[in-house]
């Protein structure tokens, strides 16, 4: 185990009474680290610029045009940049170690120019962070009633997919001719569970983490490590833009058993009178959340924390779920996956050319497993989390 050494600028946990973040660590290393995040406007990402401009890394923060000219989405970064240019002596030096790029990520030339400009001024990328995201909310029936739900879909492959494909894209030669690099994908665990109402966004996610897993293998050769990092659906969620197509009144509450995260999301938003929304049943709307920033910190600090102490580590993890609840979804969805396996063994063992020792063991496992069954093979267990769906931890 790498040994790692407490930053400057640890989060005070004082008053808290339970779950309190702990200070922020980073794997040690020899020279400060050039960091490219890919979408440097969310509350997590400037908290977490926070963090490494205290620890004395560069950082490159790639700037969403579409984000940059919303005022309310762009003032917290505003506020980091002046706080940068300050004279304040905690802040010494922080104006010099973070370049601002505007870029849009859905197009593969700016992606590659933005790497061109870290590479220019910083000279390096140690540690490219994808983070790029927002969520349409819509089920399956409610995102094909027209062309411009329709048109969502493809929205949500284009933000939550095709922007970071092209950003590692554009990094891998860079990367490869350093021989050494760090890429580090911001995903949720709904990358294991799927959340009825957000079918698209969890397909866009799974379909990034497979890119990941095959890349992973080709890029090992070259010294270049990825992971994978899964905290509960809402921390991205709550912090990104949110994307509304009109409800169906088939999938109303009362029609409808199925947990509606419509009403959660709604719920949360409308909470703050600037971010209130009243569903529409012909109109396409947006909001980009707004939560107190006790809140925000709550919400992302663990994030933060295991982004800080995972980027750059010699031996990172393949794949890391940060939190306990998201932990302990993951382990109850890979349980039900496991049982149902076991309980339909012999329909895949039927399909075997051979009889072999494999045959008999998977037979005799499944025979264990039933002997040894607290819960019944099939039943699916409840997760813990947002109004009880699933890949959603608790707003507590």
């Amino acid at each position: 185990m790498v040994d790692r050494k407490p930053s400057e600028a640890a989060p005070t946990t004082s008053g808290r009474q339970s779950h309190a973040i702990p200070a922020a660590s980073f794997p040690t290393h020899n020279s400060p680290r050039t960091w490219l995040i890919t979408s440097a406007l969310t509350p997590l990402a400037i908290r977490l610029i926070r963090q490494l401009l205290a620890h004395g890394d560069y950082i490159v923060a790639c700037l969403p045009p579409q984000e940059i000219e919303h005022e309310d989405r762009s003032a917290e970064f505003r506020e980091l940049i002046n706080e940068c240019k300050s004279n304040r002596k905690d802040r010494e030096g922080w104006k010099d170690r973070i370049r601002p790029i505007r870029c849009d990520s859905r197009v593969m030339g700016q992606c590659g120019a933005a790497v061109a400009e870290a590479v220019q001024i910083f000279g390096r990328i140690d540690i490219m962070l994808c983070c790029r995201a927002e969520a349409v909310v819509g089920t399956v029936e409610e995102l094909s009633t027209n062309p411009a739900t329709q048109n969502l879909v493809r929205d949500q492959f284009e933000t939550v997919y095709f922007s970071q494909v092209n950003f590692i894209k554009a990094a891998l030669p860079q990367l490869r001719a350093q021989h050494t690099g760090h890429i580090m994908v911001l995903t949720s665990i709904g990358g294991h569970i799927g959340t009825p109402g957000m079918s698209f966004y969890t397909a866009a996610v799974w379909a990034l983490e497979g890119f990941c897993d095959s890349l992973a293998y080709e890029i090992a050769p070259f010294n270049i490590k990825m992971t994978i990092v899964q905290p509960n659906k809402e921390i991205l969620s709550l912090t990104n833009k949110l994307i509304f197509s009109p409800p169906l009144p088939q999938y109303e509450a009362d029609l409808n058993p199925a947990p509606n995260i419509r009403d959660v999301l709604s719920t949360v938003l409308n909470s703050n009178p600037d971010t209130y929304i009243e569903q529409s049943e012909d109109e396409i709307q947006f909001r980009y959340p707004k939560l107190p920033p006790a809140t925000l910190d709550k919400l992302v600090m663990e994030t933060v924390h295991a982004l800080t102490a995972i980027g750059g580590h010699e031996n990172p993890p393949a794949r890391h779920i940060v939190g306990f609840e998201g932990a302990i979804a993951v382990k109850e969805k890979l349980k039900t996956v496991t049982e149902e396996l076991e309980d339909f063994v012999e329909v895949s063992l039927a399909v075997d050319i051979f009889d072999s020792e494999l045959t008999a063991e998977a037979r005799k496992g499944r025979s264990e497993m039933e002997d040894t069954q607290g819960m019944g093979v099939g039943e699916i267990p409840s997760s813990a989390g947002m109004g009880g769906f699933p890949g959603m931890g608790p707003m507590s």
